[in-house]
């Protein structure tokens, strides 16, 4: 999988592909020690010259009695990249509880007279991060190692094959089984759950396949037009393809234009014969407007008619100050935010992680997503006992200047997690190396010794220097846990800021020289548990 995505990556892209998980303890922090001996493989990995101007920083940490096997800047401040999720998560794992599901609720507003509502069904967003379009039959949530969210700055993003508007048909199913059968009104939905906030990407109270049009480039023969597919299909967004098919080996560059307002979409540029299928997203403008006409277009597939015109903005206006005494005719529900957690960590979910903000205001009561920042600081120092200090955050996922993390904090956060009940949830909720979400993209083969054996969380931060052209790798780090041969779980970071590389190469090979030295980290934890005695396995 690693290959497929080592052919472009838009220089400005800000990428934040990462596992981690961290165990550590909350006593005193070790102090810095740059001159540890961290072995000659390590040694030779952060002494190459991609990182003559870097600075590295590593802790891992035997959490069953604080001891301390290496370290270096363990309490000076690093970019992060998305192990920023592990704090985020963390807190809405802990605010809302991983059995949570969210409930989005439809409302009939009016007068019903048998088979007729005179007046408005009122869909009541409840910020649900998927509203079952990657719901597979289990319960559990679906995603692949390359996000279709990334496919516009990662080659080899792909799709999960669920219906992204399963979750509007199972509710038009409910309406019309409640005997509603005419809607004598309109459609409305109801976004008045929190205020979206300046965050990128933004975080809306309904979000319909991550609110994003997939558009699926199929090569044909040399010198016919490609095959386009797209989804989900809903009134009046229209697509066009003017993508042309050239020889096998030829450039594959496919542009996509939109026109203001997200609903006319153009695809133009060429595709190899030989080439995998190409993923595009393009933005869905305004979410409410849009899950209004598919809620209206799905119930005409149930047999509900609404006299409304389908498409149009959305009416908020007409919206009740309450529901009082109007009746719940469907309600949609999330699988558990365990799920959540997953897609999050595993695919490294930038708008799951910003919404997790806006879903901890809510329960606090707040429709003001930035109130959640006091949630996660009241669950660091009220309940994992870690000092928030250690941290600085803007944003949920990562990706704005303010964040920083320490190697030592990030330690202490997931340590606390080995001794609660969720320890392994948690835990099995990260990337596992080699195996899956991002993690899968390297150790994927037998000959790897340390496959399935490292839990964690990378992140990715990288732009392009003008300057010097070549890219810069503001932060490629990695967190999580190592695990023994005989269970026995360490905790780790490791991290590098402002790698210099001359092509988009470079930047694969530091992000493979960090995953090989978690690989170094977890051979060397599997030698500390034979020489140890025993270690009963964290739970």
């Amino acid at each position: 999988m690693r290959a497929r995505i080592r052919g472009r990556l838009r220089p400005w892209a800000v990428v934040g592909v990462a596992l981690a998980v961290v165990a550590g303890t909350a006593a005193a922090a070790p102090g810095e020690n740059p001159q540890d001996d961290l072995g000659p493989d390590i040694t030779a990995i952060m002494n190459k010259p991609a990182y003559q101007h870097a600075q590295w920083g590593l802790l891992e940490v035997d959490p069953e009695d604080g001891r301390v096997l290496h370290s270096r800047y363990p309490d000076q401040f690093f970019m992060p990249g998305s192990t920023v999720k592990l704090i985020t998560v963390s807190g809405a794992w802990h605010a809302l509880g991983p059995d949570h599901r969210f409930t989005t609720p439809v409302h009939a507003v009016g007068r019903l007279d048998g088979s007729t509502l005179t007046g408005n069904l009122a869909l009541v967003a409840q910020g649900d991060l998927t509203m079952g379009g990657r719901t597979k039959p289990d319960g559990s949530v679906d995603f692949t190692p390359i996000d279709h969210t990334y496919a516009d700055d990662v080659p080899g993003a792909t799709l999960t094959p669920e219906d992204p508007l399963a979750c509007l048909d199972q509710i038009a199913r409910q309406v019309r089984d409640s005997g509603i059968t005419t809607v004598d009104g309109d459609v409305v939905i109801d976004p008045r759950l929190f205020t979206p906030p300046a965050l990128n990407p933004q975080p809306t109270p309904l979000i319909i396949n991550d609110n994003v049009i997939d558009l699926l480039t199929t090569p044909s023969s040399p010198g016919q037009p490609a095959q386009l597919s797209w989804r989900p299909q809903v009134a009046p967004y229209q697509v066009t393809s003017n993508v042309r098919t050239v020889d096998p080996g030829g450039t594959t560059d496919i542009q996509v234009n939109a026109s203001p307002d997200g609903t006319s979409i153009t695809l133009s540029g060429t595709i190899a014969a030989d080439a995998p299928p190409t993923l595009k997203i393009s933005q869905v403008q305004d979410p409410n407007a849009f899950g209004r006409t598919a809620l209206i277009e799905a119930l005409g597939r149930a047999g509900v008619t609404v006299t409304a015109p389908p498409t149009g903005p959305n009416p908020q206006a007409a919206l009740p100050a309450s529901y009082s005494g109007d009746p719940q005719v469907a309600a949609f529900v999330s699988p558990p935010y365990r799920e959540y957690a997953k897609l999050i960590l595993n695919v490294s979910h930038n708008l799951g992680a910003n919404l997790a903000l806006c879903n901890m205001a809510v329960g606090r009561g707040s429709s003001n997503c930035f109130d959640g920042f006091p949630v996660v600081h009241d669950f660091l120092t009220g309940t994992a006992k870690v000092d928030p200090t250690q941290f600085q955050l803007a944003d949920g996922r990562g990706d704005v200047p303010v964040d920083r993390v320490t190697p030592t904090g990030l330690n202490q956060l997931l340590a606390y997690w080995l001794h609660t009940p969720d320890a392994d949830a948690f835990r099995t909720s990260l990337p596992i190396l080699g195996v899956s979400g991002t993690g899968a993209l390297y150790c994927n083969t037998d000959a790897c010794p340390a496959k399935g054996k490292v839990f964690a969380k990378p992140g990715t931060i990288i732009g392009f220097d003008w300057l010097n052209q070549q890219f810069a790798i503001n932060a490629q780090t990695y967190a999580g846990y190592l695990q023994a041969d005989d269970g026995h779980l360490y905790t780790f970071f490791v991290g590098v800021n402002g790698a210099a590389v001359p092509n988009i190469q470079g930047f694969f090979d530091v992000n493979d020289d960090v995953d090989q030295i978690a690989v170094i980290l977890q051979q060397e934890a599997c030698r500390q548990a034979r020489n140890h005695p025993p270690h009963p396995t964290a739970s």
